[in-house]
């Protein structure tokens, strides 16, 4: 089992190799570049609250929720919004692909899912699921039906299993593929989208920072770089700052227009024409 370098000693569980774990640190590092929807702030922050009245609410017989699922396009902050709850709320994450422990031998995924959540079972933590959809799709959808069925029913064994000391999250940028059982084990939803233009100034401005660049072509990147994820716009900061560091020059307008033309993002509208 895989660990960041700055993570904790954690438990290990014979057989498992397809994790990789985060301490509560490493995550806040990794977070620091988080921009929520005030929506999505808000049910964070209402989630966060109600793990902090437990014994209240366990009075009252209401459950706990633990099951998060994250829906929307690539590059929208459903990873980074993981390691966040996990930095906040001082539990080590374990990320685990889904679409890596597919196997082909017959019963082995359904064997790696329970390896899985028997693992993040032994400590608190946060469960983190990407690729959400190589497993969880609809049992109707699947060219080996059979199999990945029989995946899906022991992930959803697994999911009713699960206790509420630890969190579940869950991301997919297919969330209208995933089976509807599935679906239902989740009591918190949370969905992206694509930055608009303040929440892309916003984000510029975190990614410069301190460092000394021409106002005016930052403004307008973020009025072109519409159609970007927050993903993209970090890709093409970055590299602008390394070629202006490079030849130790002021973040300008040229270094931002080759770092696009270099980066090529999927969706760019008449950037800096």
């Amino acid at each position: 089992m895989s660990k960041s370098s700055a993570g904790p000693r954690l438990p290990r569980a014979k057989g498992i190799d397809m994790a990789t774990y985060y301490s509560p640190s490493d995550c806040a590092k990794r977070a620091r570049h988080l921009i929520l929807s005030e929506f999505n702030q808000k049910i964070v922050d209402e989630f966060i609250s109600i793990l902090g009245m437990r014994e209240e609410f366990e009075k009252h017989h209401v459950p706990i929720p633990n099951k998060v699922v994250l829906y929307g396009p690539p590059g929208t902050g459903k990873t980074l919004t993981a390691f966040y709850m996990a930095n906040i709320l001082e539990l080590p994450l374990v990320l685990v692909r889904l679409d890596a422990i597919i196997h082909s031998h017959l019963g082995e995924t359904g064997s790696n899912i329970r390896k899985i959540f028997d693992y993040a079972g032994m400590f608190p933590c946060v469960l983190f699921l990407d690729e959400f959809d190589a497993i969880a799709r609809t049992r109707d959808n699947n060219d080996e039906v059979k199999e990945m069925a029989r995946a899906v029913n022991t992930l959803l064994q697994c999911l009713d299993d699960f206790g509420d000391k630890s969190i579940i999250m869950a991301a997919t940028n297919l969330e209208k593929d995933l089976d509807q059982a599935i679906w239902r084990r989740f009591d918190t939803k949370m969905t992206y989208s694509l930055p608009d233009y303040g929440k892309r100034q916003q984000y510029i401005g975190i990614l410069i920072g301190e460092f000394q660049c021409d106002e005016a072509a930052v403004t307008e990147v973020g009025e072109q770089l519409e159609g970007c994820s927050f993903a993209d716009i970090e890709q093409i900061i970055l590299k602008a700052k390394r070629k202006a560091i490079i030849e130790r020059q002021p973040l300008q307008r040229r270094h931002i227009q080759d770092a696009c033309d270099e980066y090529k993002p999927a969706v760019v509208n008449n950037f800096l024409t």
